[in-house]
């Protein structure tokens, strides 16, 4: 009994049909070669096969396709989460709460415990909340402040930068009180001794004219710093009327205008030892 070819047992066993039965090649049998599967039946697998994986490969990219909304949510899920984790524990939890105030600018305790006060920074408020225009606003008010910053320093500290204002001249108020004026000319603080490097002014009257006062801050600052530490009073009348004491020497300055002018005549009278200068015409100056 001839044996059954290779091609047609496997054809019978994947279920395959089979279209035609060649003949057997001449030449075949035991010492010869086998008959070959017709073309049609080779093809067929061959497709079977390569359509196999494609289908496998479009199964995949579906099931990439499909899982691919979820990774997103769940993506945009943690971000949100973790967001309001992070606005929890800045705005309203109390690991990053206010545990301290801190003044700069300004070595005086009492003068800091003033500044603390009128920030009125609510300790245990978180960091984040904090409301430091209002307490810019509050210490500002303060009339020994010239400007203040308030800013926070993680992780539980509110920072307050003061810079004091700078006494240009006294002046005897009403009440005979010492009172320092700043560079503007508005007195801020009631002083019980003349601060060093400060002249006193001697007014014609309980008030001292404003005007006066701000001409004589004007003509102060025409003076070197060495002529400024020289003078140890002022004398306003008015505006256009102020004098010097410049040590032993008398000097009648008169009013704001032509101040460089006057200022190098007054330099150059200042060298003949006079006890009495007035430069308040510096064309025709006098000394005595």
């Amino acid at each position: 009994m001839s044996e059954r070819p290779r091609w047609l047992t496997e054809a019978a066993r994947s279920g395959s049909a089979v279209d035609e039965v060649p003949e057997p090649r001449p030449g075949g049998g035991p010492g010869g070669r086998g008959p070959r599967p017709p073309r049609r039946l080779r093809r067929g697998a061959a497709r079977r096969s390569g359509g196999d994986v494609s289908r496998v490969r479009f199964e995949r990219r579906a099931a990439s396709v499909r899982r691919r909304p979820k990774t997103l949510l769940a993506v945009v899920a943690g971000l949100v989460v973790l967001l309001g984790v992070l606005v929890w524990l800045v705005g309203f939890s109390s690991v990053l709460a206010t545990r301290s105030v801190t003044v700069t600018g300004l070595g005086d305790p009492g003068e800091q415990e003033v500044v603390v006060a009128a920030a009125a920074v609510p300790i245990g408020t978180p960091l984040a909340r904090v409301d430091t225009g209002g307490a810019v606003d509050r210490v500002a008010k303060i009339p020994t402040v010239a400007s203040v910053s308030v800013s926070r320093s993680w992780p539980s500290t509110v920072v307050v930068s003061v810079r004091r204002k700078v006494p240009v001249l006294a002046i005897k108020n009403p009440q005979g009180q010492l009172q320092v004026v700043d560079a503007s000319g508005v007195p801020f603080e009631v002083v019980s001794a003349l601060p060093a490097g400060v002249a006193q002014v001697n007014a014609a009257s309980d008030v001292p004219d404003p005007g006066g006062i701000r001409a004589a801050i004007s003509i102060l600052h025409l003076l070197s710093p060495e002529r400024g530490a020289q003078v140890s009073g002022v004398t306003v009348t008015s505006a256009d009327l102020v004098t010097l004491q410049l040590g032993q020497v008398s000097v009648v300055w008169g009013g704001i205008a032509d101040g460089p002018k006057k200022l190098a005549v007054l330099e150059a009278l200042l060298r003949t030892n006079p006890a009495v200068v007035d430069v308040s015409a510096p064309d025709t100056p006098i000394t005595r």
